[in-house]
């Protein structure tokens, strides 16, 4: 709900009375003992009121306006704010920072076992290179072997056709000698 007519100029008039002087206000500082309660700090936060006082215009009395409780020193705060900010952020950069050379460190462990399997992997190759080169230098005498198995196989079913052979002619031969 908008003001209007007096308390408009009533408002107005507020917000154009300078504020007050800190050390005005009595407010405690960090040297005063703990000893006074909570209550002492809180009173001291409420401004004091000026009595009225009279004017010579036929005795009326006039208000002094309220006096608002000075704010805590802003530039001390935010020297506060931004050192802490500072602190944070050098704290984030820092982990940041770390985070990196832990991941540079594992990348470079990494490629060093990738190196290793890549000499392995070399030497197996060679190797298997050398076993397929002494293979196809015995091809030749391995295809001999596989002859004269074939060969071997065949005169052994010879022998046994002869061996068969031989025991029926014997069988005749001795039923002819019977006769």
């Amino acid at each position: 709900m908008a003001a209007t007519g007096d308390e408009a100029a009533a408002m107005d008039s507020i917000s154009r009375v300078p504020l007050a002087h800190p050390t005005a206000l009595n407010l405690p500082t960090s040297t005063e003992s703990e000893g006074e309660g909570p209550e002492n700090s809180a009173e001291s936060l409420v401004p004091e009121l000026k009595k009225p006082s009279t004017n010579s215009d036929g005795g009326v009395e006039t208000a002094e306006e309220a006096i608002e409780p000075a704010e805590p020193d802003i530039n001390e705060l935010c020297t506060d704010m931004f050192d802490k900010m500072a602190v944070f952020l050098q704290g984030e950069l820092t982990a940041t920072c770390e985070d990196y050379r832990l991941l540079e460190n594992m990348n470079k462990l990494t490629s060093l076992k990738y190196m290793e399997m890549k000499d392995i992997s070399v030497n197996i190759s060679r190797n298997l290179q050398d076993l397929n080169n002494k293979y196809a230098s015995l091809q030749p005498y391995l295809d001999q072997i596989n002859q004269i198995e074939e060969q071997v196989s065949a005169l052994e079913q010879a022998a046994y056709k002869l061996d068969t052979y031989s025991k029926k002619l014997e069988a005749k031969f001795k039923k002819l000698e019977k006769r």
